[in-house]
């Protein structure tokens, strides 16, 4: 058949290759971010019920070095994706805050490990996690959880951050749930109740023991030791063997040991929340 002058033929469709996909994947997860930056998806009926979603929040770091060493760390990778994984199959909302919002610098990214893998291989969810909420945003109203990730970078700027200390107070004092793992923890030491009593006062608790941090030669490196600060505060500290699963509920508080820890963290505030 004959074309007329201005015809020209199209190229052939180009197939993308999964690489490529998935980074387009990615930018367009990210370009429609801006329009609800800042702002949670509002609570909903479960389908086919009247019931509500319970909602929780992960609370991460910003920070990305240890100290003067000039060596990398941030937030602990399974500290993150194996609490996401229980908590999304429990029927939990997720949500992600850390205290200046935005990128979140990861630690102890181990793609061995499927969790993780499947973690960081879902566009929407990392988009979602380096787009986290900024701590003085927060709308304590709107979870029944706030979960504290570990990571060695949580050391440097949770205990100072005020906006989550009075987010988790809020919830807590609503009867939601407080949990963290790790180094998560330290987001605890600040958080005074209503009463004015610290909320950890007189409650059992787990975190990265003192035997840990020497293991991982870091005591010099952090700050302040978390399981010592923890005991100032009047908690009753219950350490394991170092690097064990140790998880441990004292009303409404749930928290973790170490990396080993953080799926069973996460399975106690599904209970909870839950009853």
């Amino acid at each position: 058949m004959r074309r007329g002058r201005g015809y020209r033929a199209r190229p052939a469709a180009r197939t993308l290759s999964p690489m490529k996909r998935r980074t387009f994947a990615a930018l367009f997860a990210l370009a429609a971010l801006p329009a609800c930056a800042g702002r949670v998806r509002p609570h909903r009926p479960l389908k086919g019920t009247t019931a509500m979603p319970k909602r929780a929040l992960i609370v991460v770091t910003n920070h990305d070095r240890l100290g003067d060493t000039g060596k990398p760390t941030g937030a602990y990778l399974a500290e993150i994706a194996h609490p996401h994984e229980v908590l999304r199959k429990a029927g939990v909302l997720v949500d992600f805050a850390s205290p200046k919002g935005g990128r979140v610098p990861l630690d102890g990214v181990d793609r061995k490990d499927p969790i993780n893998a499947a973690f960081l291989d879902d566009a929407a969810l990392v988009a979602r996690l380096n787009n986290s909420l900024r701590a003085d945003r927060v709308e304590p109203g709107n979870y029944d959880a706030i979960f504290y990730a570990g990571g060695h970078g949580t050391m440097w700027d949770f205990p100072d951050e005020p906006a989550l200390a009075r987010a988790a107070a809020a919830i807590y004092e609503r009867g939601g749930v407080v949990a963290a793992v790790c180094h998560g923890p330290v987001g605890l030491v600040n958080i005074k109740l209503s009463s004015g009593d610290w909320l950890v006062a007189g409650k059992d608790v787990a975190a990265f023991t003192n035997e840990e941090e020497r293991a991982v030669g870091l005591a010099e490196v952090v700050p302040f030791l978390l399981a010592d600060r923890l005991v100032e505060r009047g908690a009753r500290h219950h350490p394991a063997p170092k690097f064990q699963a140790n998880v441990v509920v004292s009303e409404r508080l749930v928290t973790g040991q170490n990396p080993a820890s953080a799926r069973g963290v996460a399975e106690k505030v599904a209970e909870l929340l839950a009853r």
